[in-house]
């Protein structure tokens, strides 16, 4: 199954980002397609395709990162892309504990044999639109007029392991399991 470790922004940053992208989203119909707001979250980790025997030891070790963590204060603010790739609204608040939580999936994944021991440094960001394949359409117009977005602070007190699945409208999630920040009940 294919995986991948998050958190979720709650209802109101939520709706807060997406009165923001409102006016984008409909500047342009052919060369963005724009994630849809259900989904909306902070990837730590991303493990791809995850053999099921695996599982269960992913589980277990990102329990264990998540016990190891605490709730995390956090806002959505700014804008940024990756190249003319993708679009994202940028994170605000407790971001060095944040990256050290992501840091920790990722070296779960790692520990896996499920991610490179290479990897990129973590720049925090919730994707709200990607490029479409072949289309040539400038992002950093949009990055720009997000720039000024700020959001207000919210809480993030729970990992989660999601399970995506792809379709033909794009990716659908589901949690696999979820586990409180600082310990307590979860699974």
């Amino acid at each position: 199954m294919r995986l991948f470790a998050a958190l979720f922004p709650d209802d109101g940053a939520v709706r807060e980002l997406e009165r923001a992208v409102r006016p984008l989203r409909r500047e342009d119909t052919q060369g963005v397609r724009w994630t849809p707001v259900a989904g909306w979250h902070l990837t730590l980790a991303f493990y791809g395709e995850v053999p099921d025997e695996l599982v269960p030891e992913l589980r277990q070790r990102l329990a264990a990162v998540a016990t190891a963590g605490s709730t995390l204060t956090l806002r959505l603010a700014g804008g940024g892309r990756f190249g003319d790739r993708a679009l994202w609204a940028g994170v605000d608040g407790d971001t060095e504990p944040l990256t050290a939580l992501a840091t920790a999936a990722r070296a779960t994944g790692t520990a896996l044999g499920l991610l490179p021991d290479e990897r990129p440094g973590y720049v925090p960001h919730l994707t709200v639109a990607l490029a479409r394949r072949g289309a040539r359409t400038a992002l950093a117009p949009y990055a720009e007029r997000l720039d000024a977005f700020a959001g207000r602070p919210w809480a993030a007190g729970e990992l989660v392991l999601v399970r995506s699945e792809t379709g033909p409208d794009g990716s659908r999630y589901s949690t696999e399991a979820s586990w409180p920040l600082g310990g307590g009940a979860g699974g």
